[in-house]
């Protein structure tokens, strides 16, 4: 019988949810922890002591971290990105990394079109200054007639590509290897990079954190954008440098941001954080109960595969370890 460890502290309330059933029912032990917040990297070395597999949110697995712990043997993590995994250690010393593809795409377009919404139409003002005694009625932007450009049209951009058009918004995107057949469908337009930035009157990003995407939002890319753009970022922190996105701030260049992800998470207290015009989530877009769930079983049965000498091809990060076992 496994150990194996379910990594989110969100999980740690939900043992009967069909991914701990799944596990249980391969013969393996749940171990959950009772830590209320994302777990830190010390914390996680103390927890993994003895546990053989990990459901894995955004905590970190650093080399350090792997390497402490030989008996791992996987690494499954409750969604599509793996930068808080240090897959090159993880191939390295023999572990498998996992994902879950196709299971949050529609909680994370959704979260990012409430961002939208909330800076569009004033929510979080409006609120704070009704709950202080004043009526502060204004004038509201219209999403209607502009254009949402997206930065990435996978399966979450494509999302957004449709909600998008619901609200009579023009949609353009850049992706390096985009869907053409799709684009034509969706009567969207393909642009290049620079012209993305200058035609976007929102910007929304659905990119994966690589070396090519690392700060691909700087200065020269806010200074390439329209004046007065919104900034969208549900995707990761590492993509936006956040003292260019500052500066554009400060400015007034840019009209505004909505923020689900940071370059360092937690991010303690950043200087936008009391704009009135950045709207702020913690992380949060993947998650809703739906996508949860569906997250949750699909990074439990790779884990339950892999301890099985299965391989879930189409979920494995670094799929060198399947050829060569």
């Amino acid at each position: 019988m496994a150990k194996v460890f379910i990594g989110p502290s969100l999980f740690k309330s939900l043992p009967d949810w069909e991914f701990a059933r799944v596990i249980r029912a391969a013969g393996h032990e749940v171990v959950f922890h009772n830590e209320p917040e994302q777990l830190l990297e010390h914390q996680v070395l103390q927890l993994l002591k003895g546990m053989d597999a990990v459901v894995a949110g955004s905590e970190p697995y650093t080399r350090a971290v792997l390497e402490a712990h030989p008996q791992l043997k996987v690494v499954a993590r409750v969604g599509v990105g793996f930068d808080t995994v240090d897959v090159a250690a993880a191939t390295q010393l023999g572990k498998f990394v996992t994902i879950a593809p196709g299971t949050n795409h529609g909680s994370v377009a959704e979260h990012a079109f409430s961002l939208i919404l909330a800076l569009a139409k004033g929510i979080v003002p409006q609120n704070a200054g009704m709950r202080q005694g004043t009526f502060p009625r204004g004038i509201n932007t219209p999403l209607r007639g502009s254009t949402l450009g997206i930065a990435g049209l996978g399966r979450a951009g494509k999302a957004m590509a449709e909600r998008a058009q619901a609200f009579e918004m023009k949609v353009i995107a850049f992706d390096p290897f985009p869907d053409e057949a799709y684009a034509n469908a969706r009567n969207i337009d393909l642009v290049d990079w620079k012209t993305l930035l200058a035609h976007s009157d929102w910007l929304t990003l659905h990119l994966p954190s690589t070396k090519e995407s690392h700060h691909l939002m700087n200065e020269k890319a806010f200074a390439g954008m329209k004046k007065g753009a919104y900034l969208i970022n549900t995707a990761r922190g590492a993509v936006v440098d956040e003292k260019a996105l500052n500066a554009a701030l400060e400015s007034g260049h840019l009209g505004g941001a909505g923020l689900d992800v940071f370059e360092i998470e937690p991010p303690g207290v950043l200087p936008f954080f009391n704009r009135q015009n950045v709207v702020l989530t913690p992380h949060a877009a993947g998650v809703d109960r739906q996508s949860l769930a569906d997250m949750a079983l699909s990074a439990a049965q790779a884990a339950v595969d892999v301890l099985a000498g299965n391989w879930p091809m189409e979920k494995i990060v670094n799929r060198e370890l399947a050829r060569e076992d």
